[in-house]
């Protein structure tokens, strides 16, 4: 049992306590349910509930949400053209995204998957310097994908 201005003030029973906060013209509200045993402290709800959707919102302030960017590749793709992308790429990654890298086959490519392989490899050693594999290239289906990721 924890009194409104943070003094502790033992164990005691639910009557004692609500009878304590009765007395106050305060509410009585458990704070840890899950302890051994159960924390309470007399506070005003409505302000209770106000502070914790502050302290609530202040926390989602601070946290940065990561998003995926797709760029997509063919096996046919020209160097000048791999750089556009590549660029493309440094670009998402130095604003803190990651990036995931799609060769996508269509038709008589999908019989040159494996010599494929080495378009993804370029692109991951263009981007060495600034980012990391965080998946390899993998087979999906028609395309060949992995993740790129900044280096910390």
């Amino acid at each position: 049992m924890v009194s409104e201005d943070g003094e502790q003030l033992g164990i005691m029973s639910a009557k004692e306590a609500q009878d304590l906060a009765d007395e106050a013209g305060l509410d009585l509200v458990k704070i840890a349910p899950n302890a051994k045993p159960p924390v309470c402290k007399i506070v005003d709800y409505s302000k209770y509930k106000y502070e914790q959707a502050r302290r609530e919102k202040e926390a989602k302030k601070k946290q940065k949400t990561i998003e995926i960017k797709e760029i997509r590749l063919s096996p046919n793709i020209d160097t000048n053209d791999l750089n556009t992308k590549m660029n493309a790429a440094k670009k998402f990654i130095t604003k803190g995204d990651k990036v995931k890298v799609t060769l996508r086959f269509r038709g008589r490519e999908m019989a040159h998957m494996n010599s494929s392989k080495h378009i993804l490899d370029d692109f991951a050693e263009g981007l060495a310097e600034i980012a990391v594999v965080e998946k390899p290239a993998k087979v999906e289906g028609r395309s060949m994908t992995m993740v790129l990721a900044e280096k910390r």
